[in-house]
């Protein structure tokens, strides 16, 4: 699928997804463009990309901590910082954290945001786990 030139962008879909019938890349455009720009952003900590060492969103620091204002406040801090830096297609106006369910170490990240060419407002979720993996619990057999 051949892509116009636009003044939003064009780039690779996130995750990298191929067209089998033309055997190239699927690309995406404009807003949906910005939304996965954001989301490699939120996924990518800062030192793996080669080209661009400082690029990225380092939210592992959370990981295992306990949900509180303090961690909530540094998690907005670290996110407006990378968009400042990294995303200039966009104004950020609010980031909008909730906590999942008790116990379930997931937080529901929004953010909303201003296209700045359209002026052209629209949103994002990201549920992010601070605890990774799965709740398996380890339950000891016994002889009966």
């Amino acid at each position: 699928m051949k892509h116009k030139k636009t003044f939003l962008g064009i780039g690779w879909k996130f995750p990298p997804t191929f067209d089998k019938k033309t055997g190239s890349v699927v690309l995406v455009s404009e807003e949906e463009d910005i939304r996965e720009s954001l989301l490699i952003l939120l996924t990518t900590k800062p030192g793996e990309r080669i080209m661009l060492p400082d690029y990225g969103c380092d939210l592992t620091f959370s990981v295992f901590e306990s949900i509180d204002s303090t961690l909530i406040n540094e998690i907005k801090r670290k996110i407006e910082f990378s968009v400042l830096y990294y995303e200039p297609r966009i104004i950020l106006d609010a980031i909008n954290i909730e906590p999942g369910t008790e116990n379930d170490g997931l937080l529901i990240i929004e953010l909303v945001y201003t296209i700045r060419k359209t002026n052209k407002r629209s949103n994002m979720v990201y549920p992010y786990y601070i605890i990774e993996g799965t709740d398996v619990r380890f339950k000891p057999q016994t002889d009966s």
